[in-house]
């Protein structure tokens, strides 16, 4: 059992400078000293410049088999697509939604922070080494879970749809998203064996450097003037999902179904147990669908995982 000494360590070197960040942005919104188009063009900073060179160079630099690590990628997937059956029948059958509400009901109960808060937990907890598997849960996730939801509401939306329609407006949206398109390219260098020339290595390196605390100021920001009042019951619903759940299912694929590496099984579990992710707010917007609930879960479980995932880490010896 880890020592009282230890637990202190991992919440004071790993959770607190986290979560303080995201606090931070928060009071930084709630205080005045930033207003909504700050956070607008924090979070633009972030999603198209601080977040893709990480995404890029980790990748690139990595060797391929590390990103292609199959039973991590089953694992967390296969954690995520378990609790998505058990959100998508509570939506249909206890909360009476239709097509494109349940579409976004699961996404929300599925679909973690892993770009603005698991890739700089991962360069705290584990170092540079570490964020790879952060990066591998993003790209997956993204395009899994945003390529499936996004084909889901535009069959819904679309009139008299086609096959190829609808495979053409999702293979659009993913191909103009920087956090899929900054990963493909550095798997594409990483096979080719690219070499990455020093000035440009040096200046992705000075913008990754700042993706960490830029993307967790930009998360506290955004919560600001968020709703907790919209569906308590079923934002609890979805919490639990997120929180529980799913870091439970995973946990449990890592142990005793999928030969996972220790590190990469750590990672699987903490990135199932993040909050929702901030994307599912932005689908939400786009298609007008299912908004204050997506909102309300997010900042639910982003406060509440400042317990969770300290727990979880503390648990897990992250440190």
């Amino acid at each position: 059992m880890r020592s009282l000494g230890g637990r202190v360590s991992t919440l004071v070197e790993v959770a607190f400078p986290v979560f303080a960040i995201v606090l931070t942005g928060f009071l930084a919104g709630r205080l005045g000293i930033l207003g909504e188009q700050s956070a607008a063009a924090l979070n633009r900073f972030v999603y198209y410049f601080a977040l893709p060179p990480v995404l890029f160079v980790f990748t690139a630099r990595a060797p391929i088999v590390d990103i292609l690590n199959w039973p991590f990628i089953a694992a967390f997937m296969g954690g995520t697509a378990l609790t998505l059956v058990v959100a998508l029948v509570g939506g249909r059958v206890i909360f009476r939604h239709d097509t494109p509400r349940l579409a976004m009901h699961g996404l929300t109960a599925v679909f973690a922070n892993t770009a603005y808060m698991g890739v700089p937990l991962f360069l705290t907890a584990f170092g540079p080494e570490g964020a790879l598997p952060a990066i591998v849960g993003t790209l997956v996730a993204n395009t899994v879970l945003i390529g499936g939801a996004i084909a889901a509401l535009e069959t819904v939306r679309a009139k008299g749809p086609s096959l190829l329609g609808i495979c053409g407006e999702v293979a659009g949206t993913l191909v103009r998203n920087p956090l899929l398109v900054a990963p493909f390219l550095g798997i594409l260098a990483s096979v080719l064996s690219v070499p990455i020339p020093t000035p440009i290595g040096n200046y992705l390196d000075l913008l990754a450097a700042a993706a960490g605390p830029a993307a967790l100021f930009a998360l506290g920001l955004s919560l600001v003037g968020r709703r907790l009042s919209a569906g308590l019951g079923e934002v609890s619903w979805l919490v639990g999902l997120k929180l529980v759940l799913q870091p439970v299912l995973t946990f449990i694929l890592v142990k005793w179904v999928f030969d996972v590496a220790p590190i990469w099984a750590e990672a699987a579990i903490v990135l199932a147990a993040l909050p929702a992710g901030a994307l599912v707010f932005v689908l939400a917007q786009q298609y007008d669908v299912y908004v204050e609930r997506a909102s309300s879960a997010i900042i639910a479980s982003t406060i509440l995982s400042v317990v969770t995932v300290s727990g979880l880490l503390i648990w897990l010896q992250i440190g």
